[in-house]
Parts: C-alpha cells; sequence; structure tokens
C-alpha cells in the first residue's frame, strides 16, 4: 500500500468510516452523531445524570469546583458527558461598541475564559465609550455560556489507532467504542486522543469514555443524555442531516444578531476528518476548553516511519564507514597485504624449481 493510501486512512476526509474498518457497505447503517447546541444549553446537567445512570457509571465527586456550578471539572474515565459553566462579564452596548458576542452585549473574559477586549469598548468603571452600564442594582450584566461535552468519536481516532489489543474498536454505526474487557491498561490511548477525553480509571488503570450509548443503538433508540435533555441542545442522528440542521441554525443565529455563533468539529476537512459529535459555540472553541485546530496525532505516522527508517540506515552507514576506517582494521588489511605478496611466487621461483 502507497504511502498516499495510508495517509488517506489516517487523515482527511472520510465519508464512510464503518466501510475502511471493515463493513459492508451496503450492510452497515448510516453513520449517526451528536450535535450539541450550546445556545439554548440551559446547564441543568439532566445529560450527565442520564448517563451515569444508564451506563453505570460510578460518581466522580460532589463537591462544586469553586469557580462556577461545576462538580465534575473535566471529561474523564468516569465523566462521559461533562457541561461546562463559562461566567463571563458583559458591557452594555454603548457608543463606540462594536462586534459583541450577542445582539445585546459584548463579552470580556471571566473566570475560565482567556482575556479578549472587545474592540471599541472600553474597561468597566473607566468612563470612555462602552463603558459598563450599571443596572438598577449598580450590578453589571453577565452571561453564562454553558456546554455539554462529550467524546467527539472522531473520523480519525487517534485512540483507535493506537490501541494495541483492540480494545477500542469502530462500531458499525461509525462510533469508536472502548471494550474494557479487553483493555489491558497501557494508555496508550491517552495521549494519542487530541481532545484529552479518554482517561484511565485510577483503580485498575484501564480506560473508559463515551460509546454513545451502543447498546442502545442496536435496539433503535437515541443515547440517554439526548433523550433526557430537555431543550434539545443535544441532538442525535443521522451525522450529514445534523450537520445541515446545524448550518442553518448559524444562519439562524446570525440573522438575530448572534454574530460569533459558529460550528466547530462539523468539518471533513478539518485534522480528525470531522467530529462525529460537534458543536454550535457562542464563542472561541478555547473559551469552551477545546483546542481551536485539532490533529489526528497519527496524521504523519507514514513520514515518521520513513524518517526513522532513514535514521536507522544512516546509523548503520556511518558504523560501518568507522569500522572500515578503523586503525585496527587498516593495520589488519596491511598485515594481510603483505602475507599475501610473500605468498606470491616472485621471479625464478616458479612452481616445480
Amino acid at each position: 500500500m502507497s504511502e498516499i493510501d495510508i495517509r488517506s486512512l489516517l487523515s482527511g476526509p472520510e465519508p464512510d468510516p464503518a466501510t475502511d474498518a471493515g463493513y459492508d457497505r451496503d450492510g452497515h447503517p448510516e453513520r449517526v452523531g451528536f450535535f450539541t447546541d450550546t445556545s439554548v444549553c440551559i446547564g441543568c446537567k439532566a445529560c450527565e445524570v442520564a448517563c451515569k445512570e444508564w451506563n453505570a457509571i460510578p460518581e466522580d465527586g460532589l463537591s462544586l469546583t469553586g469557580m462556577s456550578y461545576d462538580n465534575t471539572g473535566d471529561l474523564g474515565a468516569s465523566t462521559w458527558r461533562h457541561v461546562a459553566f463559562i461566567e463571563q462579564s458583559a458591557v452594555t452596548r454603548g457608543p463606540g461598541t462594536t462586534a459583541g458576542a450577542g445582539p445585546e452585549t459584548g463579552a470580556t473574559a471571566g473566570p475560565g475564559a482567556p482575556a479578549t477586549a472587545v474592540p471599541g469598548t472600553a474597561a468597566p468603571g473607566d468612563g470612555g465609550p462602552g463603558a459598563a452600564v450599571p443596572g438598577p442594582d449598580g450590578r453589571t450584566e453577565l452571561r453564562w455560556l454553558m456546554s455539554s461535552d462529550v467524546c467527539k468519536h472522531c473520523t480519525h481516532a487517534a485512540c483507535l489507532d493506537v490501541c494495541p489489543t483492540g480494545s477500542l474498536f469502530r462500531t458499525e454505526f461509525g462510533t469508536v467504542v472502548v471494550q474494557e474487557d479487553i483493555c489491558n491498561g497501557c494508555g496508550y490511548c491517552v495521549p494519542a486522543c487530541p481532545y484529552g477525553v479518554i482517561e484511565q480509571r485510577p483503580q485498575d488503570g484501564r480506560a473508559f469514555k463515551c460509546t454513545m450509548c451502543y447498546d442502545r443503538l442496536g435496539e433503535g433508540q437515541e443515547p440517554a443524555c439526548a433523550k433526557a435533555c430537555p431543550t434539545d441542545s443535544i441532538q442525535f442522528g443521522p451525522l450529514d442531516e445534523l450537520r445541515d440542521r446545524a448550518r442553518r441554525r448559524v444562519e439562524q443565529l446570525k440573522d438575530a444578531g448572534v454574530a460569533d455563533a459558529r460550528l466547530y468539529g462539523e468539518d471533513p476537512e478539518d485534522g480528525v476528518g470531522g467530529d462525529g459529535a460537534f458543536f454550535l459555540l457562542l464563542d472561541d472553541p478555547e473559551v469552551y476548553g477545546l483546542p481551536p485546530d485539532p490533529v489526528v496525532t497519527t496524521r504523519d505516522l507514514p513520514r515518521m516511519w520513513a524518517h526513522a527508517g532513514a535514521a536507522a540506515l544512516s546509523l548503520l552507514g556511518g558504523v560501518a564507514a568507522a569500522f572500515l576506517t578503523s586503525p585496527a582494521v587498516r593495520r589488519r588489511g596491511g598485515s594481510v597485504t603483505r602475507a599475501t605478496r610473500a605468498a606470491r611466487p616472485g621471479p625464478g621461483r616458479g612452481i616445480g624449481r
């Protein structure tokens, strides 16, 4: 198989990952996924609870982090759904204010978000254009960004590529699932994930992550988190249909004045070939704790192996050259030459004389 063929399996657009995984092209169901519309997430955590109940996931902390209403902090081996709460201070649109995070406000950094100033606004209290306008009770406006994060079920899943036991596998629905009874706890999948999703449980070292409720999919049911979401922030269905629906939703929000609405993870041309779970965001991905430009970590494997092979050949060549040019070899070569000359018949010393 050529390098081009190998690279096409490791990165780039791939319309049918299930067929690449060995399923019959006409016999497997269409690829399904999640579309999470963060603009309607209310932070109720019904998805977290439903996920834990259905999958019998152990509790992972009952104390608040102290930064928000978040008690889980991040995705992990015992947190397959994580609702992020990002609190941002906002200034009321005033003279000189340009772009904002919504139709009425421009966002500045708050706890858990990078410091990004809105063009044309001034810091609260400096009296300049766009300064914060206190409300009737003397407080300025705030906004919450809430998002239910989950495994992305990447088109090119590096965690699956590096698994030595086959514990991670591609299902007929195009999702990526961990078989915990086969996992040997090597942990190779953890650094391979560009999103930092998969994690090992400290009790036994095995890796766990979202399975998109593979058992429910086999029975024609939607995943528990999407079933429990009261606002349809988490939408489940055929991936191509979800992408079309998401684009229409972005256009609807932009028409309503939400200029920062954008999709994340839906593009098959991105560094992971598109995600099976993608998002509509209202701010930069970094604000939500997502990498801005994720790349499958196994994308460059063919080139890395080629470089390793070239390095090995160079090393062998250097060792051979050092051996052949060493003083001991040269001395031995000279002794052999002298001995050979001595053994040759000279003039008048032919055989039989």
